[in-house]
Formats: structure tokens, sequence, C-alpha cells
């Protein structure tokens, strides 16, 4: 199983994760991801190309010139498409171009696109992004410190708007939330960067390994919380069996 190096905005090391092997530890299906980009491009495309017919163009209510005796070709109407001005024929008209594809194509294209960039070791974790007022200046810097170069997608959350606002001025940066994660963004971009919090396959319930071995900072609260609540309850049932013996 894959690990990858969890940092903060400055690059400094906060702790190790691993990669979920459903997302980042499968063979690439290269006919997927074809067929899934392909689609996905395809509905990309606005449609909205348009030619007149012969039925569409001005002109043309009037036969040029009488059937017969002049010497050329009959013809009926100065709009048909072999004339100047006239009708185009089997011209392209507005149109969808969107493709079907399976759900199960498409998240298996994803999958196939993040364990290649993982395989090639382009996938890069941070703990938060601390910019509060957004700071462009703070977004470079952090890039920099991860050692992130070329194209760069950014993962965010809802929640991370200081963060959209900082990245959105860099033009070599891609910014997508989480629920938009898709094959073709992820194959464009040299680097992806995620959030613990956008991390596919990661639950915020999962500890993170400091460098030294032992939890970070809040790796037991979940079980704390629970010991807590079973307490809780314990406490409240005894109540009401004291309760019930007095009635």
């Amino acid at each position: 199983m894959a690990e990858v190096t969890v940092r903060d905005a400055e690059g400094a090391e906060a702790g190790t994760l691993t990669l979920d092997e459903t997302f980042f530890g499968i063979e690439p299906n290269v006919a997927v991801l074809h067929q899934v980009v392909t689609a996905q491009l395809a509905a990309a495309r606005s449609g909205t190309q348009s030619t007149k017919t012969r039925a569409e163009v001005s002109g043309g209510g009037k036969k040029p010139f009488k059937q017969k005796g002049t010497g050329r070709a009959r013809q009926g109407s100065e709009r048909a498409p072999h004339f100047t001005g006239g009708g185009v024929a089997f011209g392209p008209k507005p149109r969808s171009y969107r493709q079907k594809t399976p759900k199960k194509m498409v998240q298996l294209a994803l999958r196939s696109a993040l364990s290649d960039r993982a395989s090639e070791g382009r996938v890069a974790v941070v703990s938060s992004w601390p910019w509060s007022p957004p700071s462009t200046k703070g977004a470079v810097g952090a890039l920099a410190a991860l050692g992130v170069t070329g194209k760069v997608m950014v993962v965010l959350s809802r929640d991370d708007e200081d963060a959209y606002k900082s990245f959105r001025n860099l033009t070599d940066v891609k910014i997508v939330q989480a629920g938009e994660l898709n094959a073709y963004d992820v194959l464009v971009n040299d680097w992806i960067v995620f959030t613990t919090r956008t991390l596919p396959g990661h639950t915020s319930d999962q500890s993170t390994q400091a460098p030294g071995g032992s939890e970070a900072p809040g790796g037991t609260g979940t079980a704390h919380a629970t010991e807590t609540t079973t307490a809780t309850e314990t406490t409240t049932a005894t109540e009401i069996e004291a309760e019930e013996d007095a009635l």
C-alpha cells in the first residue's frame, strides 16, 4: 500500500497517510480512460453550429426563367444548393454531442487516472490551507514549498473559500471541488494536490501518523468521544431503573 507524506502549507511534514488502493492502487484501464475522456470532451461542445437550407434562405420564390426554349438546364429556384447564395445541402444543424457513459465506467476512469498519477509520485496531500484573508502570494509560496511544478490541480472542499480566492489567479493552477473530480482534469495536470478532507478514500476518523510514528494530535478523539457517550448512556439507564423501582 502506497503512503504519502502529509505536509502543511510551509512544506513541513505533518505525518503520513496510506492511500486507498481502491482509488490509487489499481492498474489503469487505458481503453476506459479513452472512452470516458472522449465522451467528456464531446459533452463540452456547445453544438450550436447551424447552416440554412434552401427552405430557410431568403428569395427564390420565382422561377428564374422559362422551362423550355432557352437552351439552359431547367431551374425552379435561384436558391437551390448549386446556386450562389443558395441553401446548404446536408449542412450542420444544432445538436447535442453528448454520449451516454455508464457511471461505473466513469468511476473506473477516475480511479485509473488517480492511480496513474500516484504511480508517478505526483499526488500531494496538505493538512489544510491556513490563509485568512486570502493570499495569492501565500499560495505561490505553498506550491513552491511542496515542490510541485508544471500544471497543478488543487482539490478543495466547499469550505475552502479563502484557498479558492488565493489560487484562482494562478494561470497554471486548476481548482476543482472534491465532488467535481474527473478523469480528464487529472490527466491534463502534472500534479494533484489534496487536503486531508478531500483525499478520496480517506475519512476523518482515520488517524494520521506523525513523523515519529505516534498518532498526530486529535488521533484518539473519536475513541474518547465514544467512551464518553457510552458512560452517559449507562448513567441514564441506571437513573431510569431507579425511578421505576420507586414507582
